[in-house]
């Protein structure tokens, strides 16, 4: 596959959820993603950097929020929404994201967070929101 070059939409991102890597499958009806980063640095201060403060990176975390409808009877829709009740390891899933330029992050046991399933006004189409959160550093593959 030839390196993406350029600007591109946001949909071509792509996302794959599932019990099982071999299970996975997409999510219907996604509108919206926002990804944090949350980057654990270390800093301090020592006598030789004469007042200059030291830094390490030791430590990060990815969430990743998706705002999407509530499409019933699609096999990732209905696989998220399934995890509104879930708690402890009743809460992971393999979860993939694919980026335009064909790089693939995975985590085998991402948690699934979520947020708010059904609820708005009498005219709304009924939300489905929630968060992945990374369990562990996640297998990044590289386009060939």
């Amino acid at each position: 596959m030839a390196a993406k070059e350029g600007v591109f939409p946001c949909y071509e991102n792509q996302f794959h959820v599932g019990a099982t890597k071999e299970g996975k499958t997409t999510i219907a009806e996604c509108e919206n993603f926002s990804v944090s980063i949350d980057n654990n640095v270390e800093t301090w201060n020592s006598f030789t950097e004469e007042g200059w403060q030291k830094a390490l990176q030791t430590g990060k975390a990815i969430t990743i929020s998706i705002s999407a409808k509530r499409s019933i009877g699609d096999t990732g829709n209905d696989f998220i929404a399934g995890k509104w009740l879930a708690n402890g390891q009743d809460a992971y899933a393999y979860f993939d994201w694919t980026f335009p330029d064909g790089t693939v992050v995975a985590w085998e046991k991402a948690v699934i967070s979520v947020s708010n399933i059904n609820g708005g006004d009498t005219t709304n189409v009924a939300p489905l929101e929630f968060d992945v959160m990374s369990n562990g550093k996640p297998v990044v593959t590289n386009p060939s």
